[in-house]
């Protein structure tokens, strides 16, 4: 079961999903109305995946506080500790390829306490899956040290729902392999 505001998120970008606009099951990112999200707006973030790397374009307020800086163009694995990267990145991959949300558990700084963070793809003004809209659902209140690492550390990842698109799968045209 996940936190209220992470099946908001899956629930709002599956609803979004459906519409007669969204192509391959993953809506555009004009489709996404910043409102919907009330109060979570301040958790929430997007990020542009131009190639394999993910920047971070937008950030709510809680996140920045969270994190203790500014997050515009930094890089969404710089958030992370480093043995979490592929993970996250893995995750991020996941949710582009399959169409549909990743849901990341971590753990949030120096202390245990959990957080899920939410990823789902968006299309660009290109019409490319290049997006990600993304989501902290903190599981209690957090408070850190002036000092205090604020860097993520990823445990487990999992993909929400059916996937909006087909398995890769190897092709053969006369005798040749082509995908």
């Amino acid at each position: 079961m996940f936190h209220p505001d992470t099946q908001f998120l899956i629930d709002h970008w599956t609803d979004l999903s459906r519409r007669a606009g969204s192509r391959g099951g993953i809506p555009d990112r004009s489709a996404l109305e910043p409102d919907a999200l009330g109060l979570r707006l301040s958790r929430a973030f997007l990020v542009e995946r131009p190639g394999e790397g993910a920047a971070v374009r937008l950030a709510g307020e809680w996140i920045e506080g969270f994190h203790g800086r500014p997050l515009k163009d930094h890089s969404l694995l710089s958030l992370w500790r480093a043995a979490s990267r592929p993970l996250v990145a893995s995750a991020m991959v996941q949710a582009t390829r399959e169409g549909r949300p990743v849901v990341i558990v971590a753990l949030a700084g120096g202390v245990a306490a959990q957080i899920e963070i939410t990823l789902a793809p968006l299309r660009g003004p290109t019409g490319r899956a290049d997006r990600l809209i993304g989501l902290y659902a903190p599981g209690q209140t957090l408070t850190f040290a002036a000092d205090e690492t604020r860097l993520l550390t990823a445990r487990v990842s999992i993909g929400v729902g059916e996937a909006a698109r087909a398995p890769l799968s190897l092709a053969a045209l006369h005798g040749r392999r082509i995908a």
